[in-house]
């Protein structure tokens, strides 16, 4: 019961990384394809303004993840670590090229240090879900063995479910990103690029759908273990995730953008439940299960605890802060000479 719970917690964990972070990483890439300096600017400005308060925030969730994994199943985490830390390297790397350079272009005022800036900023949002989702693609084909560095630290995570992964990682993030964006342009009163972010969102939605589809031969002939959990046990949350991407994408049609957010969510939300449901009770698919790589119940408890005690603390900040800055801008105050307060 504790192993479960914890490992249940830990994917809540996940799942909310997958949301939050993830829309954050896509929202690099649409700035990354916003355009020139001129026609992209009022793109680039609507996303610094929607990712600029919380972008820091949605990386509690990562850490989260790994402290209970190196807590609670260290086992998994020595192996996960020790066989791909390429790219696990590569996407931390990512995740502090991309901070750096979000920070220092909105400092910047030269126009050629934004742009420098800009493009750290815009290639690590590309590149850092891709190798996330490569480490999945990793674990979930059964090519991270129990030890330290028992796997294969080149094949682990170029193989073709890990570019499969990677791709959809990529394709998701630049969704869910169009998707959140779509109702932030909305709530502001400016329809026009919220319809033009609406048909990024129908599209790689589209994408996603397709890719996830075509994949279906490549893992059932790369990873037949995680195949058949998924057409198995985890099939309900597969089709929930499909019914919700088809709905998230009539919603956008018809410019129902707050529910479409929802749809989106929930597509994700069900895929990623749908890999933990296909691939339990093995958490290093032919090498450990749950029980196997799991911590004393003293340790269990202890982490749980701990957690319940954070979580008083965490959840309210949490909706306080994504709470504020969902909110529609207000006129500024004018000043007594009839202008704009500074």
């Amino acid at each position: 019961m504790l192993t479960d719970t914890a490992l249940a917690v830990m994917w809540v964990g996940l799942t909310c990384y997958a949301l939050f972070a993830g829309a954050d990483f896509g929202a690099g890439v649409w700035d990354l394809l916003a355009g020139g300096t001129r026609r992209g600017q009022e793109q680039r400005r609507l996303i610094e303004h929607t990712i600029g308060p919380v972008w820091e925030a949605n990386h509690v969730w990562l850490i989260f993840v790994i402290v209970l994994l190196w807590a609670c199943f260290s086992p998994v985490f020595a192996a996960v670590m020790s066989t791909l830390y390429v790219p696990l390297t590569l996407a931390a790397l990512g995740i502090i090229a991309r901070g750096a350079a979000f920070a220092f272009r909105k400092a910047s005022t030269e126009l050629w240090q934004q742009r420098l800036f800009g493009i750290f900023f815009a290639v690590s949002s590309l590149v850092t879900p891709f190798f996330l989702g490569a480490v999945a693609g990793g674990v979930a084909s059964g090519r991270v063995p129990a030890g330290l560095a028992e796997g294969n630290v080149i094949t682990s995570w170029l193989n073709p479910t890990s570019v499969l992964g990677g791709v959809l990682a990529v394709l998701t993030c630049s969704h869910l990103a169009a998707v959140y964006l779509c109702a932030d342009v909305a709530r502001e009163g400016e329809g026009d690029l919220a319809r033009h972010f609406a048909l990024r969102a129908m599209v790689t939605g589209s994408a996603s759908g397709a890719v996830a589809l075509a994949g279906t031969a490549v893992l059932h002939a790369d990873a037949p273990e995680l195949f058949h959990g998924l057409t198995h046990r985890a099939l309900p949350l597969v089709v929930l995730s499909a019914v919700s991407g088809v709905v998230g994408l009539g919603l956008l049609a018809t410019r129902r953008y707050v529910a479409a957010r929802a749809a989106a969510a929930a597509a994700v939300a069900a895929i990623v439940w749908a890999w933990g449901a296909a691939q339990y009770p093995a958490m290093l698919v032919g090498s450990l299960t749950v029980d196997q790589a799991a911590s004393r119940p003293a340790v269990l408890s202890a982490c749980l605890i701990s957690l319940a005690c954070g979580a008083v603390l965490l959840i309210p900040a949490l909706w306080l802060l994504y709470g504020t800055f969902q909110r529609a801008s207000t006129p500024e105050a004018p000043t007594e000479r009839g202008g704009t307060a500074p």
